[in-house]
C-alpha cells in the first residue's frame, strides 16, 4: 500500500490543526531616522479572524503592514520600539523571506505584478517559496475556483487585465503560498463599485474556507466593516478607537467621518469640526 504524502506544515495549520495570532505590542516606525509615522500602536488578529485597519490618507496603515512584512528597511523606515510577534514568535528582526516562510504574505497596493507575464505564470510566482511543487496544479485549481475569470484568462498577459482582474491576480498569487495571514492593502483602490463587492466577497469565502486570518486595510469603511470581525481606527500613527465591526459601524465618528453619516444627513468636513471635540469624544 502506498504511503501518503503527509500535508506542509503550512497546509496543515490552515486545516485547523495549528492556530497562529498576530500581536503588535507599542510599535513605533521611523522613516529616515527623522520622521515618526507610527507612535505607539498595539493590535491584535485572532486566529481565522478578519481585522481591519482603518485611517485617513498618512495615518500610517501601509506603514504597519510593511512593519509586520519586514520590508521597511528598503525603504528606510525601521521599528524603533515595540515587539511584532507571530504564534510567540517575534518576527520584527526577521528578513522578509523568513516571514514569508512563516506564513505571512502582504499584498501590496495598486496591483503589483509582473505586468509581462500570463496570468498563470504570475499565479505560479506565489509558491515560489514552497517545496511541494506536485500540489500547485491541485492550488492553481483551488484559486480558479475562487476565481472564475481568471482560468478565462489564464493565458492573457497580465499588464491588458482590467483593474478588478489585475486585484484578483494578486490576491489569487497570495493563496498560491498558503498564507496563515494574508495582509491586505486597500484591495478596493481604483475598482467600480461592483467589483468592490464581488472582492469582498471572496475574501470573506477565503478567510472560511481555507481559515485564513486576513489584516485589511482600506479607506472604504463600509465595505471593510461588512466583512470585518474586528477593526483599529488609526490617526496620525496611534490608534484612537477600537472595537467589533458592529460596534464601529455605530460608532458617532466613525460615521460622521469615515461612512459620509451625520444627523443631517450630510458628510462632514474634518475643518468643520475641533480636533479637540472629536478626539475627547473618542477617547473618553
Amino acid at each position: 500500500m502506498e504511503r501518503s504524502t503527509p500535508l506542509p506544515i503550512a497546509a496543515q495549520i490552515i486545516r485547523g490543526l495549528v492556530l497562529m495570532m498576530l500581536s503588535l505590542d507599542n510599535v513605533e516606525v521611523k522613516y529616515s531616522n527623522v520622521i515618526f509615522v507610527l507612535k505607539g500602536i498595539s493590535l491584535k488578529v485572532e486566529p481565522r479572524s478578519i481585522v481591519t485597519l482603518l485611517g485617513s490618507n498618512g495615518a500610517g496603515k501601509t506603514t504597519t503592514l510593511k512593519a509586520i512584512s519586514g520590508i521597511l528597511p528598503t525603504e528606510l523606515g525601521e521599528i524603533t520600539d515595540g515587539v511584532i510577534q507571530f504564534d510567540k514568535v517575534r518576527i520584527d528582526r526577521q528578513s522578509p523571506e523568513e516571514i514569508v516562510k512563516m506564513g505571512i504574505v502582504q499584498v501590496a497596493e495598486g496591483h503589483r505584478l509582473f505586468q509581462h507575464l500570463i496570468v498563470e505564470e504570475n499565479l505560479k510566482i506565489g509558491a515560489y517559496t514552497r517545496k511541494d511543487g506536485r500540489r500547485i496544479a491541485r492550488d492553481l485549481d483551488m484559486v480558479y475556483a475562487y476565481f472564475p475569470a481568471l482560468k478565462e484568462l489564464k493565458r492573457r498577459v497580465s499588464g491588458f487585465l482590467s483593474g478588478g482582474e489585475q486585484q484578483m491576480l494578486v490576491i489569487g498569487s497570495a493563496l498560491m503560498a498558503h498564507p496563515l495571514l494574508m495582509c491586505l492593502d486597500e484591495p478596493s483602490l481604483g475598482l467600480a463599485p461592483h467589483m468592490v463587492k464581488e472582492i469582498f466577497e471572496i475574501i470573506k469565502k477565503i478567510n472560511v474556507e481555507e481559515k485564513s486570518s486576513i489584516l485589511l486595510v482600506e479607506q472604504n469603511v463600509h465595505a471593510a466593516l461588512s466583512i470585518a470581525d474586528y477593526g483599529y481606527v488609526l490617526e496620525n500613527g496611534r490608534i484612537v478607537l477600537d472595537g467589533t465591526a458592529n460596534k464601529l459601524g455605530e460608532n458617532e465618528d466613525v460615521q460622521e467621518f469615515y461612512l459620509g453619516l451625520s444627523d443631517i444627513g450630510q458628510r462632514k468636513s474634518y475643518r468643520e469640526v475641533k480636533h479637540y471635540r472629536r478626539r475627547k469624544r473618542w477617547l473618553s
